[in-house]
């Protein structure tokens, strides 16, 4: 069964148990003991880090995208594949359990900012819960309270995204000012910068949300929303003490954030940590390079001709990209490309010894397979054995939140670019354009991403947005926000094979790393990978094609109707919760 790292915490309590929203949580220490000290309430707020709706982990998160080729096309976007009764998230366990905690943490005998810090975590948790509902759902129930059995609230319907929406900033403010520890070292806890990172995150959200989705009638509120973003990440810029992780030069410091084992303090915020003492350990490794347990997630070229050149012009402004190879497109670009797909002189440990890696068509689509979360030792591929940390709030996040923000409200300065994606990109190598904001748009980007942006300080920060958080679990949100639900029907495409039968060394090693080919497989060499483009194979459709036939660049899965219609920007309430509660009233498109 897949592994997953969770939280390492000191100790916990069974408090999360119950199954409703009228049952009182099971525990094995009364009220008082509980409630009437500071370990008892340490303790319950412990609880909360292993909730079911908070991410344990960033191995798989991004696995549904516009920027990934994976194994199958989800149902989400497949035509007909997809109602209802296929739905689920409708869950409110977890908010019984802090509901209950933020009721009962009053007792004197503990002093009031004690119990103010934990209640300020007990309300992050409940910011935290209620935004992936929003996200999830639009529109839902606002529960601020335990409920009893005869509660009429237990079939209430929705609540308009405005009310919960103010609530759920209502909970993270009082976070940000009462959570008292400001620097934990082993960067697993909820602290104040990480209820300030939270906050901008949650705000840039609904604000641009609310911005783009003029079918809500919001637009006009979401200015509010875009200043608080920028002003929490603002306060951790100043006051935080963090800073982007150089440590290992332009061609190393990126991926470094990601393959250590204990969270680099100065650029991560949170994270969830590996203990081999205790078996918990994720596995990054097997789901990134296996044939059979992962999806096979490859990024797509449409998304890696984004990455930048060194100079920090767009790749696609020559006019031979389109058929350049392999080996010679992932030249002179962008650093944190190297670090986040094989190419080039990658290399892996097998044995103790330095082995060649190049892209490997066992374990990819598209030719531009993933590196970015993986460790190199080739014996942690076989299961759940990575010890790297897994980042859940960093800096580079907070500085694009702030950017993005502060372009959005049209008050971006050349000294905000600077600080903040000049700040990313010069930490990646790149030389040109960081000092002043960019007024000239990339046809490249308006063309194939987002061609209502007109503002090219926005776009660059999109661009950006997109390379620096890469898997990192942010992608369908961002695509749900800027109401860019129309990249999840881009075709799936790979990197340019000029001709079939034509070995090609995609790492210049001197070794023949694949060959492409229809019908009889040729000889073309023992250690090719050969991979089959024809049309059919047997009496099957075949996936994976080139798309000019004998020439072109891979597609995969082409064949398989994709379609985003506006009622995706929200998941349907599942039918059986529905069918239970017939107050809720489904949403649009999904009836």
């Amino acid at each position: 069964m897949k592994k997953q790292i969770i939280w390492i915490l000191l100790s916990c309590i069974g408090f999360v148990a119950c199954k409703k929203l009228d049952q009182e949580p099971e525990s094995t220490a009364s009220k008082k003991a509980v409630f009437g000290s500071e370990n008892g309430l340490k303790l319950y707020t412990n609880s909360f880090y292993n909730m079911g709706f908070l991410p344990r982990n960033s191995t798989s998160q991004d696995a549904v995208t516009d920027y990934l080729a994976v194994r199958s096309v989800s149902d989400f976007i497949r035509v007909g594949g997809f109602a209802a009764n296929n739905s689920s998230g409708w869950s409110w366990n977890d908010l019984r359990n802090i509901n209950y905690f933020i009721e009962n943490c009053n007792d004197p005998a503990v002093p009031e900012d004690v119990r103010k810090n934990y209640l300020g975590i007990a309300r992050y948790f409940r910011a935290y819960f209620y935004m992936e509902k929003v996200k999830r759902f639009g529109d839902v129930p606002w529960i601020g309270k335990p409920l009893n059995i005869d509660d009429p609230a237990l079939n209430a319907g929705r609540d308009k995204r405005e009310l919960v929406m103010d609530s759920v900033l209502g909970d993270i403010n009082y976070a940000c000012a009462n959570i008292k520890t400001t620097n934990d070292p082993s960067r697993t806890t909820i602290t104040k910068w990480v209820a300030y990172a939270y906050k901008s995150r949650l705000c840039l959200f609904e604000g641009t949300f609310r911005k783009y989705h003029t079918n809500l009638n919001l637009v006009g509120t979401a200015n509010r929303w875009l200043i608080e973003s920028a002003a929490a990440a603002d306060e951790i810029i100043k006051k935080g003490g963090f800073s982007l992780n150089t440590t290992g030069g332009a061609g190393l410091s990126y991926r470094q954030v990601f393959t250590s084992n204990t969270p680099l303090a100065n650029e991560t915020l949170q994270a969830a940590v590996a203990d081999v003492n205790l078996g918990v350990l994720s596995d990054a490794n097997w789901w990134w390079t296996s044939g059979t347990y992962g999806a096979k997630a490859s990024f797509t070229r449409m998304f890696i001709n984004t990455y930048l050149k060194l100079d920090g012009t767009p790749y696609t402004n020559d006019p031979a990209y389109t058929t350049m190879l392999f080996k010679d497109e992932v030249k002179n670009r962008d650093l944190r490309l190297k670090q986040t797909i094989r190419l080039g002189d990658y290399k892996r440990t097998s044995n103790g010894q330095q082995v060649a890696a190049p892209p490997l068509f066992s374990y990819t689509f598209t030719g531009y397979q993933p590196i970015k979360l993986t460790l190199d030792d080739m014996a942690l591929d076989a299961g759940a054995l990575n010890t790297n940390n897994a980042v859940l709030f960093r800096y580079a996040e907070v500085l694009l939140n702030y950017a993005e923000a502060k372009a959005e409200l049209g008050t971006l300065t050349d000294a905000d670019w600077a600080l903040t994606v000049g700040a990313l990109r010069s930490r990646a190598g790149i030389t040109g354009g960081l000092a002043l904001k960019p007024i000239t748009l990339d046809p490249y980007m308006v063309a194939n991403y987002y061609p209502s942006v007109t503002d090219a300080a926005i776009m660059e920060i999109r661009r950006d947005r997109g390379i620096e958080l890469s898997l990192e679990g942010f992608r369908f949100a961002d695509i749900l926000r800027w109401k860019a639900g129309a990249l999840m029907e881009k075709e799936w495409n790979g990197f340019y094979v000029p001709a079939l039968n034509t070995p090609m060394d995609l790492n210049e090693d001197g070794v023949f790393d694949v060959a492409f080919y229809q019908g009889t497989r040729p000889n073309l060499g023992a250690n090719l990978t050969y991979v089959d483009v024809s049309a059919r194979i047997g009496n099957a459709v075949n996936s994976q094609l080139l798309k000019n036939g004998t020439s072109g660049e891979l597609t995969w899965m082409n064949e398989i109707p994709r379609k985003w219609n506006e009622r995706n920007y929200y998941y349907p309430i599942p039918l059986n919760d529905l069918q239970r509660n017939p107050n809720l009233k489904q949403n649009p498109g999904w009836e």
